[in-house]
């Protein structure tokens, strides 16, 4: 894989690939990488994955890689609230189909959309999250710059909760349709569980893969525009264990803006 251009904003490291095949097996491939670096410090690493076409190369390739499964327990970041149970739309059926059911974790700990007191979700949640706390957090970028279903402004950098019920914002909503999971914005859940944007960035390495053109604009927010909760993506710059790996379709608002090898 090779890289086409490196840099930096901020403290954010940035790798851009030619397609997004490449930037996929990148991915995997420091995400593997570190899993066995912990791996020689503690028994297990806790891993936050993401539900979203932007992982699917990634994912493909993680689960072909040397690394010993069993010692690493799996959550996700986001989950609709009021879908029935089984509907494929659901993430911890994208991510079962992806990655959970493919390779032998330890635990994989899934948000439960279909309970009905989700007050007590959150906080089941929340306590599995304090008892395993996060190693490695794997995530995209929404096309509104959103991280997890952290809309902007919905978005709070200094959230003291891990888990909360938000209100998806339309362009949330209308993306899920624009990847193909619904065919009407109707169909769209309006409620979701997402864990807070510190839940996310607690982690000890966050690696963020955000390819294709519908990516361009939200990159360009997250790595040019002040840091703040209307662009939530943004909070990334602050981090100088995250890495953002982009493609040439996503990163072409960006070239002209920023220095990059």
């Amino acid at each position: 894989m090779s890289v086409i251009r490196k840099g930096t904003a901020d403290k954010l490291k940035i790798k851009i690939f030619k397609t997004r095949e490449e930037l996929g097996a990148d991915a995997a491939d420091m995400v593997a990488e570190k899993i066995r670096e912990l791996h020689q410090e503690q028994e297990f690493v806790n891993i936050i994955f993401a539900a979203a076409a932007s992982q699917n190369e990634f994912l493909a390739r993680l689960i072909t890689l040397d690394v010993d499964w069993t010692r690493v327990n799996a959550f996700h970041m986001d989950e609709y609230i009021g879908l029935p149970a089984g509907a494929p739309q659901h993430f911890s059926y994208f991510l079962g189909q992806r990655i959970f059911d493919k390779v032998p974790f330890a635990n994989v700990f899934c948000l439960d959309g279909t309970v009905e007191k989700t007050d007590e979700e959150c906080e089941r949640y929340s306590a599995l999250l304090l008892q395993y706390p996060t190693d490695i957090t794997c995530m995209g970028i929404g096309e509104n710059t959103h991280l997890a279903f952290n809309d902007p402004f919905i978005a709070d950098f200094n959230e003291s909760r891990l888990v909360k019920v938000v209100k998806l914002q339309v362009e949330s909503r209308q993306q899920q349709v624009n990847e193909g999971c619904f065919e009407y914005l109707n169909e769209v859940p309006e409620i979701a569980y997402t864990l807070t944007v510190p839940a996310l960035l607690k982690a000890k390495a966050i690696y963020s893969m955000v390819p294709g053109p519908s990516k361009a604009e939200a990159v360009y927010h997250t790595l040019v525009d002040d840091i703040s909760e209307r662009y939530p993506s943004s909070i990334l710059r602050t981090l100088s264990n995250a890495w953002l790996l982009l493609d040439e379709d996503s990163a072409k608002m960006v070239n002209q803006a920023l220095a990059f090898s």
